[in-house]
């Protein structure tokens, strides 16, 4: 389906705001879900992400047409993300986003999606609607009242270029489904009524907000907000990555060890920055908590 007919919305009340306007932002997010901050980053920053995100995800560019691929500790490979640290507007924004003067880096990614790639189902990053034992590493990185994103789509968010979009005021602990839907069983996603429960592909859903940035611009959104990616229907490549941080005072237990790859990334870390380490326990995107469920 083509999607370049779809206009960027008024939804009644502002959700794009300047460096200078971050609580304001900030209480955006808190209201609805969601918040757009404009030129967060240089060009000359973006650029050296667009090349970093190209580099450690498809250096050969052999991913092919209509592929896409996920990188989930993408801040151990690019020292390019590392200079967001010493980015002064950035760090001060996400020092606002996360309600705390002193963070952690949760987890980091970056995501590649070639020309033709397909739709991203609905879903929530949250993973505490339960709390059952835990099953993959999302579900013990994504359980706090952090932001689930705070996202730069580096090539630009627009619909025909698999673009974000967000369904407003999900992200409120009493939001029921959309109207002619009900929750998958793990409440982390949605389909018709009436249909088989997986996670719902299209945008055909009440209250969706597409989202258009440029590509410095800072997509801000809760930990709970439901989301989606359009498919790539432009001849370019879509890229985009993000550092979600942690307030410090939230420590995790994770159940996997750090890889070599972390412990290299931590061990290279600069001084300055280190911190922002403290209690990084990075991903094993592997681990499905079959020894945790058996013990």
């Amino acid at each position: 389906m083509d999607y370049s007919h779809i206009q960027k919305p008024d939804r009644g009340y502002r959700y794009e705001f300047t460096l200078d306007e971050l609580n304001a932002a900030q209480n955006c997010v808190e209201a609805h879900g969601f918040a757009i901050v404009k030129n967060v980053l240089t060009d000359k920053l973006v650029e050296e992400l667009q090349d970093s995100v190209q580099q450690v995800l498809d250096p050969d560019n052999t991913l092919g047409e209509g592929n896409s691929y996920t990188h989930g500790s993408f801040i151990e490979q690019s020292p390019a993300m590392w200079k967001l640290l010493d980015h002064e507007p950035f760090m001060r924004a996400q020092q606002v986003f996360c309600q705390a003067e002193e963070l952690t880096i949760n987890r980091s990614a970056a995501i590649l999606r070639n020309p033709g790639s397909a739709p991203l189902a609905w879903h929530s990053d949250f993973c505490g609607f339960s709390n059952g034992p835990r099953t993959f590493s999302g579900d013990v990185l994504n359980r706090g009242p952090w932001p689930s994103g705070l996202w730069f789509y580096i090539t630009g968010s627009h619909p025909k270029h698999g673009g974000l979009a967000v369904i407003e005021d999900s992200h409120l602990e009493d939001f029921v489904a959309p109207q002619g839907f009900q929750f998958t069983p793990d409440r982390r996603s949605f389909h018709p009524l009436g249909t088989e429960p997986h996670r719902h592909v299209g945008f055909d859903v009440p209250g969706i907000v597409p989202i258009f940035t440029d590509p410095g611009d800072e997509i801000v959104f809760a930990s709970r907000t439901f989301h989606a990616a359009f498919p790539n229907r432009i001849d370019r490549v879509r890229l985009s990555c993000a550092i979600i941080f942690r307030a410090r005072e939230h420590t995790l237990d994770a159940p996997w060890p750090l890889s070599a790859d972390a412990q290299a990334f931590i061990e290279a870390f600069p001084q300055r920055w280190q911190p922002l380490l403290e209690n990084y326990v990075g991903i094993d995107s592997d681990w499905s908590g079959d020894e945790a469920m058996m013990g």
